[in-house]
């Protein structure tokens, strides 16, 4: 069965603080821009996504996206972000009402399209997470079919995801569990192979890009 992915983005000038000091400060937004374009052309690569949309507070800031083959709406004012999830799960759903729905950290510039792949096959229409490389955090939820998403996300996200019936992923998954919230995070990612918008912002020396 096809998926539909729900992307949540921050406007670029405000997502990543854990990040600032990586690159020049006048090119911080730039970077978090580049770890959206290297996930979501991964994404899009995969043949069972039908649909990604990115949902934001200011699409115009991010329109360059479009490019990439995804769509961009504006979440509700002042929503956070488990209600910006739940609003693009709805707008997707009134496509595809018994679809399987998803959620995706926009901050994986290391994704492999054959891990998430993987992962879409392994979850064969159930709830599902995938967790992060920490164990506490989750870089993709999945609904099973026609159910709702009910995300959870946050600090301590997988745990919370799991008590509410999802289903953990096993595969190792490698590049589809290393989202990046810290420098350290950057590096475990180059190590890799970053996507190419991301590689071409960081030192040679960071890592060769995918």
């Amino acid at each position: 069965m096809d998926v539909d992915l729900v992307v949540p983005l921050k406007h670029p000038r405000e997502g990543k603080s854990r990040l600032r000091g990586t690159v020049a400060a006048d090119r911080h937004a730039e970077l978090v821009v580049a770890l959206a374009q290297d996930t979501l052309a991964a994404v899009t690569s995969v043949t069972r996504v039908r649909r990604v949309l990115v949902v934001t507070a200011e699409p115009d800031a991010l329109s360059l996206l479009a490019g990439l083959g995804v769509e961009l709406s504006v979440e509700p004012t002042g929503a956070g972000l488990n209600e910006a999830l739940r609003h693009g799960a709805r707008l997707l759903r009134a496509d595809a009402p018994r679809g399987v729905v998803g959620a995706l950290q926009a901050d994986l510039p290391a994704l492999r399209a054959g891990d998430l792949a993987r992962a879409l096959a392994e979850a064969e229409g159930r709830r599902v997470v995938v967790a992060d490389r920490h164990g506490t955090g989750s870089t993709l939820l999945l609904a099973a079919p026609g159910t709702p998403l009910d995300p959870h996300f946050g600090p301590g996200s997988a745990a919370r995801h799991i008590e509410s019936g999802a289903v953990p992923l096993t595969g190792a998954l490698a590049s589809l569990r290393s989202d990046v919230d810290t420098a350290e995070d950057l590096r475990h990612a180059a190590e890799l192979g970053l996507g190419k918008h991301t590689a071409a912002l960081l030192p040679a020396q960071a890592a060769p890009s995918r």
